[in-house]
């Protein structure tokens, strides 16, 4: 499949109009290679279907991707990597003592 097109900043929509182009072209070729007209029907309901279902996981993945970088933009990183309120940095720990010699 070819890179997405720099006048369409959405892949899901690249990869709908695939899909469609090939609902349309995929049953054409069958029917002028000899294939039966209602075998080139089914192949395209079967390529509608799966465009159709590609398209909605796509999205629920885009939404998905989207809440998590929510989400993940309040919280910092320690230079270990763990993230949390021991992430921030240090301070004074009022609580600890040192040991007395």
């Amino acid at each position: 499949m070819p890179a997405p097109s720099k006048r369409s900043p959405d892949s899901v929509s690249d990869v709908v109009r695939w899909g469609a182009f090939s609902c349309v072209v995929v049953p054409c070729v069958l029917i002028m290679s000899g294939g039966s007209v209602g075998g080139a029907a089914g192949a395209a309901a079967g390529l509608a279907a799966v465009t159709c279902a590609s398209r909605a996981l796509l999205r629920q993945s885009e939404r998905t991707a989207a809440r998590v970088r929510v989400r993940e933009v309040g919280r910092h990183r320690d230079r270990s990597g763990r993230m949390g309120p021991g992430a921030h940095g240090s301070g004074r720990h009022c609580d600890r003592r040192t040991p007395v010699n």
